[in-house]
């Protein structure tokens, strides 16, 4: 898939009533954080933005480009109208191309297992896992196939399919995702069981 591209205008105006504004002529108001800290107020087509958003995850790298300009940023923080869902704002976080960032990546799992149809159930405690790696190198996300996992069979952080660029700073011993049997409840006492198998009285 091709990295997705935002393009984006500069503005000067804030507060709410400027947003406000920017809304009603169709853009999103918005800000690109820069690894210094610097904060570059923008606004997007509210349609282009609302559509790419869909195809990306936390993780993916995304262009903005600001008045002909290009930056390479995650998408950090949309903010929604609780009402009808629609986009009210955006952060953007620049990443600098050859520097090494820390950030997380989630887990997608793939495949039905087979301790599933054996009667068990497939638990997924972990979705997501910290690493560190060139922005270049960062997957969108981690695809596991737990296709073959079995009854109390599990797999492990150290097992995920990650490249060699890629170095994982969560614990490799944390569980991504497991497959186990039901248990199955005590059945209840009865009381009218209990009482006839308690001795009479003289």
């Amino acid at each position: 898939m091709s990295q997705v591209e935002f393009k984006a205008r500069s503005r000067q105006g804030s507060g709410s009533s400027e947003a406000r504004k920017v809304r009603r002529s169709g853009r999103i108001p918005g800000v690109l954080y820069g690894r210094s800290g610097k904060a570059v107020s923008i606004d997007l087509d509210a349609l282009e933005f609302s559509n790419g958003v869909k195809i990306i995850s936390d993780s993916t790298i995304v262009k903005v480009d600001i008045d002909g300009k290009s930056h390479e940023a995650f998408v950090k923080n949309t903010q929604r109208n609780i009402v009808d869902g629609k986009i009210l704002h955006v952060d953007f976080y620049e990443v600098e191309s050859g520097v090494l960032l820390r950030t997380r990546v989630s887990i997608q799992l793939k495949g039905s297992p087979v301790g599933v149809r054996e009667g068990g159930i497939l638990e997924f405690p972990l979705h997501e896992i910290e690493v560190e790696c060139l922005p270049k190198d960062l997957p969108p996300r981690i695809e596991v196939d737990v296709s073959e996992l079995g009854v109390n069979q599990s797999i492990h952080v150290r097992e995920l399919p990650l490249p060699a660029a890629v170095r994982v700073i969560s614990s490799q011993d944390q569980v991504v995702a497991l497959v186990k049997y039901v248990r199955e409840e005590a059945a209840p006492v009865v009381e009218e069981e209990a009482a006839e198998a308690a001795p009479a009285e003289e």
